[in-house]
């Protein structure tokens, strides 16, 4: 048999290049005896840790290789620089460490399109490097390629001396004609300077069959489609795993350029990282970074003074329950090792409040630590709340601690700065992530590549529900897992395990997809190959939290990479985890940066300091707000199903909080019903013992934390609470054979075998009882929820519900100020605002500050929220004010700001009313503003060049008000849709508010899209919509795109506007020609059609019909349509009245006799239809003692 090693092989991680799966590359090794390989992806090294745990798991040769990019110099970022490929692979730990070090310096130096080193970088770190020539792409085959025979011969020379004997020419053979060309003078080269030969075949795929995938992939990575003459492709079917004897085959006449691969391989004999026979990385402990006191003290002692000084601070008098948690843990965190870990989280924590950044009161398990509490890592009293340190450290089980902190999401960077700075740039990184061809991404990708309508590609991903595999749909995993469960020898675990999944799958398992995977050619092909490329990584990210900091500069051991400006790990999370370096969250929580500016803006607007330790937590008015479901903007609880759970609820304590954070998930959401039922009936609650009354009390006998678990395993039968915490985690991995063991024990005890745990029964438990309880834990273990990360998550829902119930105006501008991107929002805190009666204030060059502010009884825009304006303009307007007092007039606006301010700026200013305060007309301003302005500018150039003629005309600086011309102001429309289009949103008034009574009866509003569950991939279930069911609507026409089909017809999707939002519509070619004459911006129409719902992308409506409303007649008229009466309706708008006016209001309705008029009223989102009445004179003076005219609209 050939011996021969594959030196240049492309995974996956060469990104949307290499299609050779990790996974599967190691699966056919070992279905083929290759007992040696190498990984060498495209300037990266992403793939090579998690390769090598592979390798070693199934006994393989793991060589860590890298195919860099080379340029003469990494500093020259211009455009004649150029870039070739060169082959690295590490011989031992000194090369695989050099390896990181070059890859990382093409990273973070060299990065120019691509990450490029240069050969003075690669001499200087070329210690335990074997050094191949490349493919075509090298440099010396690029200068042969040229006719530089000479220079190539340098190069190699060059290398040569560099390398010594480590330094190879590399030959390939895909049946390319420059291969065949250069091939000679490579040979030539090589036996001239006595450098040896080796054969590589630059692998991207496994099997020679899936160069199509391949094919595709290239397509995806340049987003061509597969039939594009023009596009970049490999011109050979040959770059695939080929076997020994092929390539032995392949270069019969140089039989030494085989050989040599076995050499090199056994040059590679000493693993580049530490692993155990399973796989698992050794933890390289002295990776964790130290801490010194500023006092210089020793860390174990310095946080002990720091322990006991917080509790004193905290509690002001030490209990003994206090002394007796806290010397526990500081015992177990120092005798682990941890002490410097807990005085870094506090550092860089103490830091960031010192500095008036938002910290959050906690996340996580951590919450449950009294030493953490004392020290200022967290705010939550682990006593108060029942909360169980070995949650989070366990002694009886040995891992790192892990505290994840939440900051103010505009400050966070400040703090990974400190951090940056304090353990040094080079030991500080975050983390990379990677985005994957997803199966709904990849049929999609797959699909516009093959050239697949998107209307028939859209047909399958709409059977698919984004979470389950595509051969989950299609239940190909089924007969093996059923094949599985025949085996008689399996284990019991492994027969429950196995059964588990079979179960999974058959949930998962599509008839409708399978049934268009066999019946349609097109959608099948689509479905292979996106099978294939399916998990495949897409590209790289930076984590959203994740920051390494490490002692010594982390390339010693980890390649960097690039992420934008920001520096990451070329390893996973995970990954520099399991290698034993320190990884911090530092998550962006935006509920920090609402409540801060909450805050700001209550001390600036009333004088009063918020302190929630002095308010405390036991506010009804808050728990109230929350019983009445007016929870948008409350954290966690502003979903609509937990908006229905909560007014169910009607919390009245944080506890109950706590626990609705806890339940709502799916799993538990079962108990929820169970839950509320014995709050609402607390003497119906029953417990199996008296023993469990004083555990789930708190939660009306209901088992919701695994705290309480834990708890249960400790009271009842004596487990201390480490070893419950053990239990615990067995019951959630179903681990039926340590169940069974710690049933008995549970029950029974085990100090008959010589163990200290006593038993329930020997507690005066029935056995019975006993077995019981411990199948109820087993049930429900692996839905309960840390307590801890519930207590976090309340403490925060109780805090937003406060300032919402307390100061809504304060609040509700915190809001809109974190949420300026985000138009929908937006609207709909406005709407919010409006329905409290809040004012909301237009902008105001001489009141509006740069963001949203509180002033008087409502809420201003700021000026930044314009379109085109900017913080920075916004805050030069805000200088000169505050430095030379108001504007006076427009043209003194006009020439103090010039020199900030263009012209659209100054557009966009007036129509959003910026400028009303003048009490000029919007149309005059605009009449005149390009003429002021250019004056404005022509003076202040004057005066900065100073050469103002002595005998030419002088323009003196007027700053007196002008005559403007005499004309008429904007009509409503008109002024409307120039503030939408720089403000985003309407204010003044909106133009749909007119009509929206005569569609009052429509099924659909807007209001409805903000009603909608989402899950952690940002996923929405809009939970008032169904999917193809028929809807009709009332709007106006926003914009619209018309496009043309492929078939040359055409179709158009339209922006529909109510007073909620806007929803798009979508008129395809055959409703399109029908409608066509109707469509123009700002006209009212009704519309028809069926709504079209998917998870990753805002529902739509496919339209049927559309026809445009007349206000006159208060018909509705479609082309070619007959004209729809209506029966004359009295619309009434009375949001604006209180409530004892609102009483009086309706009364007055009983005084008239029934007739066939409608009255509908509107107050707030609210609509009421009244008994029909016949129409008055009088009713109408009536009618005005309480509302305006605009609020009053006969429609006929």
């Amino acid at each position: 048999m050939t011996d021969f090693v594959h030196l240049h092989l492309h995974t996956e991680y060469s990104l949307l290049d290499g299609a050779c799966k990790v996974d599967d590359l190691v699966d056919h090794c070992v279905k083929n005896n290759i007992k040696s390989i190498a990984v060498t992806d495209h300037g990266n090294m992403y793939a090579t840790l998690y390769f090598a745990e592979l390798c070693k798991k199934s006994n393989i040769q793991a060589i860590i290789g890298c195919e860099l990019y080379m340029t003469q110099d990494l500093h020259d970022k211009s455009a004649n620089s150029d870039f070739e490929h060169l082959i690295l692979l590490a011989k031992n730990k000194v090369g695989y460490r050099n390896l990181v070090k070059l890859d990382s310096i093409a990273f973070v130096d060299g990065f120019y399109y691509k990450p490029r080193a240069d050969y003075k970088t690669l001499k200087e770190h070329s210690e335990g490097l074997i050094c191949l020539s490349a493919c075509l792409a090298g440099r010396l085959p690029k200068l042969l390629l040229r006719g530089d025979y000479e220079k190539a011969r340098a190069f190699a020379l060059e290398m040569k001396e560099i390398f010594g004997e480590d330094f190879y020419i590399e030959i390939q053979d895909h049946g390319i004609e420059e291969q065949r060309r250069v091939l000679p003078m490579l040979v030539q080269i090589a036996r001239e300077l006595d450098i040896p030969l080796v054969a590589t075949n630059d692998v991207h795929y496994i099997n020679q069959e899936d160069w199509e995938m391949q094919d595709v992939l290239m397509c995806i990575q340049t987003k061509k489609t597969i039939d594009d003459p023009k596009r970049m492709r490999f011109d050979s079917k040959e770059f695939y795993l080929k076997t020994p004897e092929e390539m032995a085959a392949l270069f019969s006449n140089f039989p030494e350029a085989i050989e040599n691969t076995v050499k090199i391989a056994a040059k590679c004999t000493e693993p580049c990282f530490d692993l155990k026979d399973n796989g698992d990385p050794v933890k390289d402990m002295s990776l964790i970074p130290g801490y010194q006191p500023d006092d210089g003290s020793d860390p174990k002692e310095y946080l002990t003074r720091l322990t006991w000084d917080g509790l004193k601070r905290r509690y002001g008098e030490i209990t003994d329950a206090v002394k007796k948690r806290a010397d526990y843990e500081l015992n177990i965190v120092i005798g682990m090792g941890f002490a410097e870990y807990y005085l870094i989280v506090m550092d860089f924590i103490r830091w960031a409040k010192d500095r008036g950044i938002p910290v959050g009161p906690g996340r996580g398990s951590g919450a449950a630590s009294i030493v953490a509490y004392a020290i200022g890592i967290t705010d939550i009293d682990p006593l108060k709340y029942d909360l169980f340190f070995e949650r989070f450290l366990n002694p009886d089980r040995v891992t790192m601690p892990d505290f994840d902190i939440d900051f103010c999401n505009e400050r966070r960077p400040e703090v990974i700065e400190y951090v940056r700075d304090k353990y040094h740039p080079e030991n500080v990184a975050q983390i990379v992530t990677f985005g994957t061809l997803a199966s709904k991404a990849a049929i999609k990708d797959v699909g516009r590549v093959l050239r697949v309508p998107y209307s028939e590609t859209d047909k399958v991903t709409k059977l698919m529900d984004g979470k389950s595999t595509i051969s989950e749909l299609l239940g190909w995993n089924i007969p093996k897992l059923q094949t599985q469960l025949k085996n008689s020898d399996l284990s019991e675990d492994k027969r429950v395990e196995i059964s588990k999944k079979l179960e999974e799958q058959e949930k998962k398992r599509n008839a409708d997809f399978i049934e268009l995977y066999e019946t349609d050619e097109a959608l099948h092909r689509v479905i292979d190959m996106a099978l294939k490329l399916e998990g495949m990584p897409r590209n790289t990210s930076m984590h959203a939290a994740g920051v390494v900091i490490c002692r010594k500069p982390i390339a010693d051991n980890v390649p960097l990479s690039r992420n934008g400006e920001d520096i990451t790990t070329q390893f996973d999370m995970k990954e520099v985890e399991s290698i034993g370096m320190l990884k911090m969250d530092f998550l962006a929580l935006t509920t920090l940066t609402d409540i801060k500016k909450a805050c700001d803006y209550i001390l600036e607007d009333t004088g009063r300091a918020i302190d929630f330790d002095e308010i405390g937590y036991d506010n009804q008015e808050a728990y109230e707000l929350i019983s009445e479901g007016d929870t948008d903007a409350v954290f966690q609880l502003e979903q609509g199903g937990m908006k229905k759970f909560m007014k169910e609820l009607k919390p009245g304590c944080l506890e109950d909080i706590i626990a609705g954070v806890a339940l709502y998930r799916p799993g538990p959401m079962a108990y929820i019903p169970t839950y509320i039922e014995n709050k609402l009936n607390p003497q119906k609650v029953k417990y199996d013992t008296p023993l469990l009354e004083h555990i789930l009390k708190v939660t009306y006998g209901v088992i919701v934390y695994q705290e309480q678990v834990m708890q249960i395993f400790q009271d009842l039968a004596g487990f201390s609470l480490g070893q419950a915490d053990l239990v615990r985690r067995a019951m959630g991995k179903k681990n039926k054979a340590e169940l069974m063991a710690q049933k008995d024990k549970f029950i029974f005890g085990n100090k008959d075998q010589g163990g200290n745990i006593e038993g329930a029964v020997n507690r005066g438990v029935p056995q019975e009882v006993a077995a019981k309880i411990f199948g109820d834990m087993e049930s429900f273990a692996s839905y309960a929820f840390n307590k801890a990360h519930a207590t976090c998550y309340g403490v925060l829902s109780y805090r937003t519900a406060y300032l919402k119930r307390f100061y809504p105006k304060e609040f509700l501008a915190a809001i809109l100020n974190n949420r300026i991107e985000k138009i929908e929002e937006i609207t709909k805190y406005i709407i919010y605002l409006k329905e409290k009666n809040i004012p909301v204030l237009q902008p105001d060059v001489n009141k509006s500050k740069t963001y949203f502010s509180v002033q008087g009884n409502g809420v201003r825009f700021g000026l930044s929220a314009l379109k085109g304006v900017g913080v920075a303009a916004t805050q030069e307007i805000i200088n000169e004010r505050d430095a030379n007092g108001e504007f006076k007039n427009f043209p003194d606006f006009v020439f103090r700001c010039a020199p900030f301010v263009n012209k659209r700026m100054v557009e966009g200013l007036i129509s959003a009313g910026a400028f009303d305060c003048f009490d000029v007309k919007r149309s005059q301003l605009l009449s005149v503003y390009e003429s002021v302005l250019d004056r404005a500018n022509k003076i202040a150039k004057q005066k900065q060049s100073m050469q103002m003629s002595l005998f030419g005309d002088i323009i003196e600086e007027d700053n007196s008000d002008i005559d403007y011309p005499d004309i008429p102001e904007l009509d409503t429309n008109e002024r409307l849709s120039k503030e939408k289009a720089v403000l985003g949103v309407y204010i003044s008034g909106h133009p749909f508010e007119g009509y929206a009574h005569a569609f009052a009866d429509c099924t659909f509003s807007c209001a409805k899209l903000q009603v909608y569950e989402e899950d952690e991939d940002g996923h929405r279930t809009y939970t008032e919509l169904t999917d193809g069911t028929q809807v009709t609507m009332g709007g106006i026409i926003g914009n619209y795109k018309k496009i043309n089909t492929r078939s040359g017809s055409s179709m158009a999707f339209i922006s529909v506007e109510d007073l909620f939002g806007s929803i798009e519509c979508v008129a395809f070619p055959n409703v399109f020609d029908r409608i066509k004459t109707v469509l123009a911006p700002d006209k009212i129409v009704y519309i028809t059609g069926k709504m079209q719902l998917d998870s990753e992308k805002p529902p739509v409506i496919i339209l049927d019909k559309m026809q445009e409303y007349n206000p006159e007649t208060g018909t509705t008229v479609a082309p070619a349509e007959a004209v729809v009466q209506r029966e004359p309706t009295l619309w009434l708008n009375a949001s604006l009245l209180s409530e004892e006016e609102f009483a009086d209001f309706a009364e007055l309705f009983s005084h008239y006799t029934p007739g066939k008029m409608t009255v509908k009223i509107k107050r707030g989102s609210k609509l009421y239809k009244l008994t029909e009445i016949n129409y008055c004179r009088g009713l109408v003076d009536e009618l005005l003692l309480y509302l305006q005219k605009n609020d009053i609209k006969l429609v006929k």
